[in-house]
């Protein structure tokens, strides 16, 4: 019988017990907090929360850019029995509204940028592209990082005075750690003091809310509870070279909650002033004191390209890059090795309902000589099966609760279709992805990780463009290196010999870039349909 899963707190707990004095989180460039310093921060938090109202089961919507307070406020909010909902502003109002219909948050932390390009400022929001939705009109307690600029409610509660020192509050904080012991060993959360602890560690809580899917008449959100987290985070464990004495630099929330599980080092860029993406390489110039990175493909790409321009230096001291979020194909690979031959690379697969499920070095990748995307031996805890139709399904301690609204969720079908090598899972394609030529189904994942092992192809996608019979054209897009010569007849050449007769292109087009979209920037087939729409007679 499998162990509850452990709640991810109390694992932050045991590595503050290990090594107090230890860094833990910072800011590039910035001394970090240690992990007894953060455990401080996030007990101030939490009963200062408390002291404002929040209660265990509230929610609070989340539209702050990841910096260190930003992290502090998260852990702050769970620790006090609260969930962290992500609704991304830049989705359009009507869109925003019915997610906040459905999620029904009691509370709302925004920086104040947002309360004022939604409120005096909208026009000025408009003229630059975004349709943001009245943050200050949301009849939720209002939290707000940065100045208070104009627009934020008057009643909206500064982050600053939750973090740190409270005129109004002089009260004695509850350490967080005694009472995460005292909950561990059983104790009932009561009064302490006079006042209210910290509610007893419950693994089936909510924690995080994403919002991933759906369309604007129902959207869906993810929720994850504090034992799924836990789970996922712990699967992490040895996966990676990362542990005391690593230094992680990276702005997502899902790869540094596991470094800092692991004992290193979290630090984060700083985003532009006025911007919500961070440009790759300029991320990538700040890397040379730290051990490891995160990268999507794509921006690892683009960091590539500039190292092999001589735009970029390759970072003093780096030894490991995760990459996760989209395929990762054995040409972006070898390009990575060429570049960076000192550092080695991780594959992580996953989605946002179960992650991680699989992952796999970069050596392994393009050792493998079988058919399809090997993802690796799936991590401690995830069951997976092969449905009738080929498709992957999945279970396990760090699958979410389910979706907002639904029943629970027992396992997920990943629309991936996949095998298994032995123990490794291998990826075949993606059902959602099939194409349909005459009476053959082509599913492009299976055929485009054999395209990229041609030389002087760098990218490679495939998409059908339907007919006025419900056929459709296959049509390759590539990238290729500037060297390549003539790809596309390369191509002709030695594609018959790599894939299957009945998966051929019947065009081949050479492409500046392929189009992106997402948090992850994976490879947009919808839009590349389009480009190609226009393009091709």
């Amino acid at each position: 019988m499998n162990a509850a899963p452990a709640d991810f707190l109390a694992l932050l707990h045991e590595q503050v017990r290990q090594r107090p004095d230890a860094q833990a989180l910072g800011m590039i460039g910035e001394k970090p907090l240690t992990f007894a310093e953060l455990e401080n921060r996030i007990s101030t938090v939490t009963k200062r929360l408390h002291d404002k109202g929040f209660r265990p089961g509230d929610r609070m919507l989340f539209s702050i850019r990841p910096c260190v307070d930003a992290v502090t406020l998260v852990f702050g909010t769970i620790a006090a029995g609260g969930a962290i909902v992500f609704v991304d502003p830049g989705v359009g109002p009507e869109l925003f509204t019915r997610r906040i219909d459905l999620v029904r948050p009691a509370w709302a932390a925004t920086e104040s940028l947002l309360y004022l390009l939604s409120g005096p400022l909208n026009r000025v929001g408009r003229a630059v592209g975004l349709s943001l939705p009245a943050f200050a009109d949301l009849p939720v307690r209002h939290i707000h990082s940065g100045p208070r600029l104009p627009g934020t409610p008057s009643a909206s509660i500064p982050l600053r005075r939750l973090l740190g020192a409270d005129p109004e509050n002089p009260a004695t904080d509850i350490p967080w750690a005694d009472a995460m012991a005292g909950a561990v060993g059983g104790l009932e959360a009561g009064a302490v003091g006079g006042e209210q602890a910290v509610p007893t560690v419950d693994p089936a809580a909510e924690a995080l809310i994403v919002f991933t899917s759906g369309t604007t008449a129902a959207p869906k959100a993810v929720v994850h509870t504090r034992g799924s987290l836990g789970a996922g985070l712990a699967a992490m464990a040895g996966r990676s070279s990362l542990g005391p004495g690593g230094h992680l630099h990276t702005e997502q929330l899902m790869m540094g909650l596991p470094a800092l599980m692991a004992g290193a080092r979290w630090s984060m860029p700083r985003y532009p002033r006025f911007g919500t993406h961070i440009d790759p390489v300029g991320f990538a110039r700040t890397l040379n004191n730290a051990t490891h990175a995160f990268f999507t493909p794509a921006d690892l790409a683009m960091v590539l390209g500039a190292i092999e321009s001589g735009r970029l230096t390759v970072p003093r001291g780096l030894r490991e890059i995760s990459l996760g979020g989209a395929p990762v194909t054995t040409a972006l690979l070898r390009r990575a090795r060429a570049a960076l031959p000192d550092c080695e690379f991780l594959a992580i697969y996953g989605m946002t309902e179960i992650l991680p499920v699989a992952l796999t070095s970069g050596l392994t990748k393009l050792e493998f000589e079988g058919a399809g995307d090997p993802l690796g031996v799936p991590v401690h805890g995830v069951i997976a099966r092969i449905a009738d139709d080929g498709e992957l399904i999945l279970s396990g301690p760090n699958l979410c609760r389910g979706y907002l609204g639904e029943e629970p969720l027992t396992e997920i079908a990943t629309g991936d279709l996949a095998r298994l090598d032995g123990d490794t899972l291998v990826l075949m394609g993606r059902k959602k992805d099939m194409m349909i030529r005459g009476k053959t189904n082509i599913y492009p994942g299976l055929y485009e990780p054999a395209v990229c092992t041609v030389s002087g192809v760098r990218q490679a996608i495939m998409v059908g463009l339907p007919d006025e019979i419900g056929d459709e054209r296959i049509v390759l897009a590539v990238v290729a290196d500037p060297e390549a010569g003539d790809i596309a007849a390369r191509l002709r050449r030695e594609l018959p010999a790599l894939i299957d007769v009945s998966a051929l292109p019947d065009e081949i087009v050479v492409v500046d870039e392929i189009p992106v979209s997402g948090r992850t920037s994976k490879p947009d087939r919808a839009a590349l349909r389009t480009r190609l729409t226009k393009s091709l007679p």
